[in-house]
């Protein structure tokens, strides 16, 4: 029995055969009088040139495959390709070592899994994989969503399929605030984007994180530049000419500040400068940082002027419990999770009423805490 073969496939495949064709397990060679295929089922056979149909028909999944990569996909060394491997845990075909954690799929294993779809994550995205229907020859579509809408019914989110509409998911988060940095646990969920190309999903993940695919492309080439803070901080000008000025032991407080992954998606790889790492673990990220980013900088500028101030002792009537809210007050700002504190939570120092009985015995009337300044 005679099994089809897509005709676009084999003409293009038979066309590359002259040159040599070596990809993810297919091997076809151009002989003299016949050609030469192999496969990792199946060991090199001569093919009649009449017989060559039937023979790429039997390897059906690798010629398909091919064809995918090759003709619709294209531009080997590239980051939307090796990204686009990625989504699908296909070996990563670039001049490095691929990671040896990824366990990457074969062919035959791709292909069974694509039908159902392969998922992947890319910091708050999740990420499927799938063909565009059974009978596509191949052809890939790609589903994108936040990750906590994993399990959602697409019907009762909002449905995309232009990249650029990522620009406005990607402006504000769920209350409608403004988002400085892309890259922030912060990205709103309630959204998909469904059937994209390889190119429309690699577009629409640069509006929600831009720079993330060619950074982590790079950094795998081992062609990342990272510049340090010292580098960063000495070549800035205008009002932000003076965070060179912040001390050495400020930079590692920053960096706990902005610059972990509660904060930031991003991987930290830049340090204090070449050789002197800051004490602040750089995080878990999918994709590296490579310099301090501009939400960075405008917070350094202030810290730095902060830290020029004088210190001064001061004396305040606090009780101890008092003492102890203040950091609880600190502690619950700075963790973000002011909002999830129930106003009947009155052991919780940052609770709401807690807070305003301090500020109503210990405060004046401009909002300032009553003290002297020690002489």
């Amino acid at each position: 029995m005679t099994v089809s073969i897509d005709p676009t496939h084999f003409e293009h495949v038979r066309e590359a055969a002259a040159d040599g064709v070596d990809f993810d397990g297919l091997s076809l060679q151009r002989g003299d009088e016949a050609f030469v295929l192999e496969t990792p089922e199946t060991s090199a056979t001569r093919v009649d040139p009449s017989d060559l149909a039937d023979a790429l028909a039997s390897c059906e999944a690798y010629v398909s495959n091919w064809a995918y990569w090759q003709r619709t996909v294209g531009g080997e060394g590239t980051a939307r390709r090796a990204f686009l491997r990625w989504c699908e845990r296909a070996p990563i075909d670039e001049d490095v070592a691929d990671d040896p954690t990824e366990d990457p799929l074969t062919v035959p294993e791709r292909y069974e899994a694509l039908r159902d779809g392969i998922d992947r994550e890319w910091g708050q995205l999740a990420i499927t994989t799938r063909f565009l229907d059974v009978d596509a020859a191949g052809e890939r579509a790609y589903d994108l969503w936040h990750v906590d809408d994993a399990d959602a019914d697409v019907a009762d989110l909002e449905v995309y399929d232009d990249p650029r509409e990522a620009r406005d998911i990607a402006t504000h988060d769920a209350d409608g605030r403004y988002r400085p940095l892309k890259t922030a646990p912060t990205l709103r969920s309630g959204w998909a984007f469904t059937g994209l190309s390889g190119a429309e999903l690699v577009e629409t993940i640069g509006f929600l994180y831009p720079a993330t695919i060619a950074n982590w492309h790079r950094e795998r080439r081992g062609t990342l530049d990272i510049d340090h803070w010292r580098e960063t901080a000495e070549r800035q000008t205008g009002i932000y000419e003076l965070i060179d000025e912040l001390p050495r032991e400020a930079v590692d407080w920053l960096a706990e500040a902005c610059c972990v992954d509660s904060q930031c998606l991003r991987r930290r790889e830049w340090e204090y400068e070449e050789g002197d790492d800051l004490a602040v673990d750089g995080g878990d990220g999918a994709f590296p940082c490579r310099e301090p980013c501009s939400l960075v900088i405008a917070a350094a500028r202030k810290w730095t002027i902060l830290e020029n101030e004088t210190e001064r002792t001061y004396e305040l009537e606090l009780t101890k419990s008092e003492f102890n809210q203040l950091a609880e007050l600190v502690d619950a700002v700075a963790d973000g999770r002011i909002d999830e504190i129930r106003e009947a939570d009155l052991e919780d120092g940052a609770n709401r009423f807690r807070a305003r009985y301090l500020r109503a015995k210990r405060f004046d009337e401009d909002g300032r805490l009553e003290g002297r300044e020690r002489e």
